[in-house]
């Protein structure tokens, strides 16, 4: 009978035993469970900084345009088309369009380089040889498949000049005649429209020597030009109103890089700023109006 109790009370003993080995490694495996979901949320609260901080710097890069990023604004001009761009006196392109970028390159922080080519180029530059083109270039429908613009800066009309001594004063005497233009402009454009005799030139000023030379009826460009072209050949020409001859008005603005969104809101933002604190009117009255 001892021995039978014996046996029992062992048995017991170890069964308490076990019971409690067990409760004891449950409570380190759930304590050790516990330790890794604390370290696991700790770890995920530390990544969050890190996380926001790549996206804010990948938002970034994604508002500055590839044109400004080594801190140089490659504009493309054609320098004869005064006063918005003509070559001064120290042989660098100046001009309304050129003091214009030059401001616009200030607010935006980047130093504003020039690259003069003719004309009809610029377009197919932009994004390889030059960043933007500022050029008195007038929006169309036409360009806007190849490139975006700027919100407009200025409202212009064409014009025609004429000799001084010239009879043409509507839009049926221009039917017919030898019309010079500017190659690529508004005016070549327009010429198409009324003879099939054009004369298209790189430079402004010489569709107007050669006006004056007898070998063109007329030469049609935007007003502000004209009336430049008129006091330089004082005497020798006149200018007529494009409204005389039904001519529409048209709006110039930057040309940009198609799809970059980043530097038109760049650009005109900074424009919205010039015109805001009064440097826009300022260089309209130093460049244009003085003329």
């Amino acid at each position: 009978m001892k021995k039978v109790l014996a046996a029992v009370v062992t048995m017991a003993m170890t069964m308490s035993l076990l019971t409690a080995c067990g409760s004891t490694a449950a409570s380190a495996d759930d304590t050790a469970a516990d330790a890794t979901e604390v370290t696991t949320d700790e770890t995920a609260e530390a990544e969050t900084p890190v996380e926001e901080a790549a996206d804010e710097a990948e938002v970034a890069e994604a508002s500055q345009s590839e044109a400004l990023a080594d801190g140089v604004l490659t504009v493309g001009t054609n320098a004869e088309f005064p006063p918005f761009e003509y070559v001064d006196d120290n042989g660098e392109a100046d001009g309304f369009d050129m003091a214009l970028c030059r401001a616009i390159g200030e607010k935006l922080g980047v130093e504003v380089k020039v690259e003069n080519m003719e004309f009809a180029s610029l377009v197919s530059s932009i994004g390889s040889k030059i960043d933007i083109a500022a050029a008195g270039m007038t929006v169309t429908d036409e360009r806007k498949e190849s490139v975006d613009f700027s919100n407009p800066y200025y409202e212009a009309v064409q014009y025609v000049i004429v000799p001084a001594d010239s009879d043409i004063a509507t839009a049926d005497d221009l039917k017919d005649k030898t019309i010079g233009v500017q190659l690529g402009t508004t005016g070549d454009f327009i010429a198409e429209d009324y003879t099939s005799n054009v004369a298209q030139y790189n430079k402004a000023v010489d569709a107007v020597n050669d006006l004056v030379n007898g070998k063109v009826d007329l030469v049609i460009i935007d007003k502000n030009p004209a009336l430049v072209f008129e006091t330089k050949f004082e005497g020798k020409v006149k200018v007529i109103e494009g409204a005389q001859f039904g001519f529409e008005t048209e709006e110039y603005a930057i040309a940009m890089p198609k799809g970059d969104t980043a530097l038109a809101d760049a650009i005109n933002g900074a424009i919205d700023e010039l015109k805001a604190d009064g440097t826009f009117d300022e260089l309209v009255k130093t460049y244009i109006e003085a003329e």
